[in-house]
């Protein structure tokens, strides 16, 4: 069975500064119309950085959206027509103040397919380089380094809720095993 929704209709309800949100009617498989609210984001890369003791540079920053001080990985929004590797660079630079001789892309995820039209791609950044944070003028962050088995284990005991950082570091820690 294929499972499929067609646009019907289109419109925009609120722009953002960073996101839309549109209202779509769509033609469903038995041939109702549905309406479908959308939220438009332009996507963004999050960079798993793993320095060669296999600790996990991690930031701690407030996120006014859950209100509270999250630990999470690197991160950031693609600028229009960016490319995420570029992005994740930048982002990595700008965080942690890093850059890496290498990057593996660990894929791209959707981080709420109900609702929002985002790509999230995810980045595992190695052989760093230290040098100087250069963050934006509204953004206040630290830096700490994190062993991967003990973020695991966060992750586990549902400590560590932010999902790309999830994702980011399970993937990380199934590289490492089959590729160290």
């Amino acid at each position: 069975m294929e499972f499929f929704e067609k646009q019907i209709e289109t419109s925009t309800v609120y722009k953002g500064l960073i996101i839309n949100v549109k209202l779509d009617v769509a033609e469903i498989q038995n041939g109702k119309r549905v309406k479908r609210e959308i939220v438009v984001h332009p996507g963004g890369v999050g960079i798993v950085p793993l320095t060669d003791d296999n600790k996990v540079l991690m930031v701690r920053q407030y996120r006014y959206p859950v209100g509270e001080e999250i630990l999470e990985i690197p991160a950031g929004k693609l600028d229009e027509g960016e490319d995420p590797l570029t992005c994740a660079i930048r982002e990595l630079s700008e965080e942690t103040g890093c850059t890496a001789g290498k990057y593996i892309d660990l894929g791209v995820i959707y981080p709420s397919p109900g609702i929002c039209r985002e790509n999230l791609y995810i980045y595992l950044a190695l052989d760093l380089q230290y040098s100087e944070m250069s963050l934006d003028e509204d953004e206040f962050l630290s830096v700490e380094q994190v062993g991967v088995d003990d973020l695991i284990d966060r992750i586990m005991a549902n400590k560590l809720p932010d999902a790309k950082s999830i994702i980011g570091i399970m993937k990380t820690k199934r590289y490492l095993e089959m590729n160290r």
